[in-house]
């Protein structure tokens, strides 16, 4: 494997692109969407008592090309307390990845699984300085495993399946 020349040569190797093995890659990061509602504030800053965090997560993959994958990872978190709502902070976070060589088997549960799971803490980061930007400390979200939803939600859709009868012939 090694020429005359002491420079190693391999017979595996293959020309740019003409690979075969998979191979997943995250092109670019960005925020699709951002929006900190601080609707009491200044008052909100002086309310008694830690409010009621409410997160909601989900997910959306769009095929920009064969093999460009846009992922959004929303994200909705809302405090409220007795007084009302202290702050809301709605965020679309996106990212492109490139897949090449993965089939339709393996994209799925990457797009639904693993790249959010990738994308978590730049999000995570966001939405904390938001809310710090908003006047409140820092709210810095547990971690999700969302291989585990991926499965969760896999398993509930097969459920689903199972239990509605079949149509008739």
């Amino acid at each position: 494997m090694a020429d005359e020349a002491g420079t190693i040569v391999s017979d595996n190797v293959k020309a740019n692109g003409e690979d075969t093995a998979p191979a997943v890659g995250m092109l670019n990061q960005y925020i699709k969407d951002l929006s900190v509602e601080n609707p009491h504030a200044p008052h909100s800053f002086n309310w008694e008592g830690a409010p009621q965090i409410d997160v909601q997560v989900n997910i959306q993959a769009n095929a920009i090309t064969e093999e460009v994958h846009e992922v959004t990872l929303k994200l909705a978190v809302k405090a409220e307390s007795d007084n009302g709502v202290q702050f809301s902070v709605e965020l679309d976070y996106a990212t492109l990845f490139g897949l090449r060589n993965v089939t339709d088997e393996q994209a799925h549960p990457f797009l639904f699984g693993e790249a959010p799971r990738l994308m978590f803490p730049f999000a995570r980061r966001v939405v904390a300085d938001a809310v710090r930007d908003a006047g409140y400390p820092p709210l810095v979200l547990e971690p999700i495993d969302f291989n585990a939803l991926y499965i969760q939600q896999l398993a509930q859709a097969q459920q689903m399946a199972e239990t509605q009868p079949a149509g008739e012939a």
